[in-house]
């Protein structure tokens, strides 16, 4: 989790540091950090357009130019070939919804994150998926 948070400091959101780590027998396989795609001007410079839009925490989650750590952390594995499928995810945030339904499908086996997210929809999907989730 230490490194999750220090991946984290890299993030360019005006509203929440996220940063995550995939991990798989005990080597750290990707990372990622919540911030605009590759070529695109960051929230630091150009302002957060949730904020600006009055977009309340937990919603709305398409309407933000930056890419959150999972899908980053995701978005990694792919570009680089690692296979993440039955790998542990460190993230400092309990992932959203979106996030959540991506590292169902990445076949990930745990989450483990350490701040709580206001997203109802991503536990119970969770729950019914039976991945395990662990707030530490």
């Amino acid at each position: 989790m230490s490194i999750a948070e220090l991946v984290a400091q890299r993030s360019t959101c005006l509203r929440r540091k996220v940063g995550a780590v995939i991990v798989k027998d005990k080597r750290i396989l990707t990372t990622g950090y919540n911030g605009a795609p590759a070529g695109i001007k960051h929230c630091e410079e150009v302002g957060c357009l949730r904020g600006k839009m009055g977009i309340a925490s937990g919603e709305r989650h398409e309407l933000c130019r930056g890419v959150h750590a999972e899908q980053n952390a995701i978005i990694q594995s792919a570009t680089f070939g690692v296979n993440i499928s039955g790998a542990v995810i460190y993230t400092t945030h309990q992932p959203c919804f979106i996030c959540t339904k991506m590292l169902i499908n990445a076949h990930i086996a745990k989450i483990i994150y350490k701040k709580a997210y206001p997203d109802r929809l991503a536990i119970g999907m969770l729950k019914k998926a039976k991945i395990p989730f662990v707030k530490i």
